[in-house]
């Protein structure tokens, strides 16, 4: 296997042996001047049609966690009966890098849909508890509960198959208002946000979480957090465009995101024009 471009020390963009590009984990293998041939014995794991976007935030992924992810991604694909995105491993290391993260700082995020989650996709659910408790034990954090709910819809989302008309209804309208949102804040900010960054990816995840609480009429409680009101003076003008935005969202859908929505909001705004933006 011949590697092409470091990502970190131990991943790197690869050519296999049949000219097929690939993204190749193990240790090492990443490190040192590229082009460069690597053994396969050094190779633990190969991913295929990787979205581009995912690697960008790789980088910024401590390596435990993303063996860890690794490995419940292969634990995932051998017990759920449908099949999942290659993006797996890297979209769950992501939401438990920063899911320990929040551990770390004594931050609980409410879950308003656990009933539904645990109701609709049992095998996700029960499989996101086993991984909260793993997480536990591995890098001994307090992780509560109520994070197999984010667990279990990281596997949800990443399912490959046929979607329903309605379903397919349902995310061009979700996908509609994302656009509407970004606009909003690259008129407010004058920045042409670049969608497809990594910054861009992980808003976009936020934004239709949040989509999926108000179709659900369960949006956040402000209680879980109390930032907001406190953030206008570091961020003044995330909190007015994140006003907008909910302004927009009340318009079109009745139902505008709480203040801890809000909060959440003005970071993955701040995100996406700092990281993923062209001013």
């Amino acid at each position: 296997m011949r590697a092409i471009r470091s990502i970190n020390n131990n991943i790197a963009v690869c050519i296999d042996s049949t000219g097929a590009e690939c993204i190749a984990m193990g240790k090492g293998i990443g490190y040192g001047k590229m082009p460069r041939e690597i053994e396969l014995s050094s190779v633990s794991h190969t991913y295929y049609s990787v979205d581009e976007r995912q690697l960008e935030g790789v980088k910024d992924i401590p390596q435990d966690v993303l063996a860890f992810a690794a490995a419940a991604a292969d634990r995932a694909r051998g017990q759920l009966s449908y099949q999942m995105s290659p993006n797996l491993t890297f979209t769950l290391a992501d939401h438990i890098a920063f899911a320990i993260k929040r551990a770390e700082q004594h931050i609980r995020v409410r879950m308003p849909l656990a009933y539904d989650v645990e109701q609709n996709y049992p095998d996700e659910y029960r499989l996101g508890r086993q991984l909260v408790r793993r997480i536990r034990r591995e890098f001994k954090v307090g992780l509560h509960d109520d994070e197999a709910i984010g667990i279990a819809m990281s596997f949800v989302n990443a399912r490959v198959g046929a979607a329903t008309e309605e379903e397919l209804a349902a995310a061009q309208r979700d996908e509609d208002m994302l656009e509407d949102i970004t606009e909003i804040v690259e008129n407010h900010f004058g920045v042409s946000v670049d969608r497809t960054s990594f910054a861009f990816s992980r808003y976009a995840t936020h934004l239709h979480y949040l989509f999926a609480r108000i179709h659900g009429g369960k949006a956040l409680p402000a209680e879980g957090l109390n930032g907001y009101q406190g953030i206008g003076e570091q961020f003044p003008e995330g909190v007015k465009c994140v006003e907008k935005i909910a302004t927009h969202i009340g318009e079109a859908w009745g139902a505008e995101p709480t203040d801890e929505e809000k909060l959440y909001l003005v970071i993955h705004v701040s995100r996406i024009c700092i990281k993923g933006a062209d001013r």
